[in-house]
């Protein structure tokens, strides 16, 4: 099988294409590199089986040419990260929104198989945890940026699945938990590779709010064997999954065991929201999955303990660090 996936120099594209060719396949990926790297795909470059093409997925024609060239499209090119998204709202509207309508017109064209990748961050300030895939969404208003990634990827959800009705579009839905990992830059407020950062330079491990608030991390590499199952697994075609794991962490928490893991000395010091982001900031409590449906249909859960995510990470860093990048 071949398989086109946008955004495949990125953190999670990248780690998916090499779980897609242990796994026997051939990809072809598409990324305009404004947060994907060249470094990410560079050992792949000369596998058999892989070929990249640099352009944006709003490059309608380009993105035709690349799904005609394949049998299923996995659609990851997306604004991410929590500081771009409250930073650029008109940025993270138009490139998620507008980039998914060109995914699932050239794929409808062909009738062609396409997971759409969408995020925990669509269920908002709901307050019924663990998440399930067919719980209410509640989003804050619109007057504060910060929620505008969060309908962005609820707009591409609800147009997937339109295409799946209207007009019998195989599609699945995969939204993403805190996924997490080597390759992951913290350029854009991702808080795992931030802290580990922090932590090995001897900075000030910076935890905003209170750090009581809990997130739930997944090693990439489970989030990409869990992708490569979805799209090899008939009975996946027209659903929505939650992919990560529910071993749930408060964020102070995290950042102790960062420091410990990293053998450093830095402090842990609280920031304010406010003077993290802007004013009338509003961030979850909790963010819980219930992956009862993914393993029920494929088969697996991300199961990676999140101590042995952290000593990946740790070392990643470790190692760029001495060999001055």
């Amino acid at each position: 099988m071949k398989v086109f996936i946008t955004g495949g120099a990125g953190f999670i594209g990248s780690h998916l294409a090499e779980c897609l060719i242990r796994a026997g396949h051939r990809v072809l990926i598409l990324d305009d590199l404004s947060t994907g790297q060249m470094a990410n795909i560079e050992h792949l470059i000369d596998q058999q089986g892989f070929d990249y093409r640099i352009g944006s997925v709003r490059d309608a024609p380009l993105v035709a040419e690349l799904v005609d060239r394949c049998e299923v499209t996995v659609h990851l090119a997306a604004a991410v990260g929590v500081r771009l998204i409250v930073e650029q709202p008109v940025h993270t509207i138009e490139t998620n929104v507008h980039g998914t309508e060109v995914v699932l017109g050239a794929v409808a064209r062909k009738n062609k198989l396409c997971l759409i990748a969408s995020s925990s961050e669509v269920y908002g300030k709901s307050g019924t945890t663990p998440f399930s895939e067919d719980d209410d969404l509640v989003l804050g208003p619109t007057t504060h940026s910060r929620w505008a990634y969060a309908c962005s990827k609820a707009l591409d959800e609800w147009l997937a699945l339109a295409y799946a009705r209207e007009k019998g579009l195989p599609v699945i839905v995969a939204r993403f938990f805190n996924t997490v990992g080597p390759r992951q830059t913290g350029r854009y407020g991702m808080v795992l590779p931030t802290f580990v950062a922090q932590a090995l330079r001897g900075d000030p491990i910076t935890v905003h709010g209170s750090g009581n608030q809990s997130r739930c991390f997944s090693h990439v590499g489970d989030v990409a064997e869990a992708v490569t199952r979805l799209i090899t697994t008939p009975a996946a075609v027209g659903l929505v999954f939650n992919v990560g794991t529910d071993r749930e962490i408060r964020i102070a928490d995290l950042a102790r065991m960062v420091r410990e893991a990293a053998g450093s000395d830095s402090p842990i010091v609280n920031i304010p929201y406010e003077e993290a982001y802007a004013e009338g900031f509003e961030d979850m409590a909790r963010r819980v999955p219930s992956v009862e449906r993914l393993e029920r249909v494929i088969g697996f859960r991300p199961a990676t303990p999140l101590e042995k995510i952290i000593d990946d990470v740790v070392a990643e860093q470790r190692a760029a660090l001495l060999e001055g990048k």
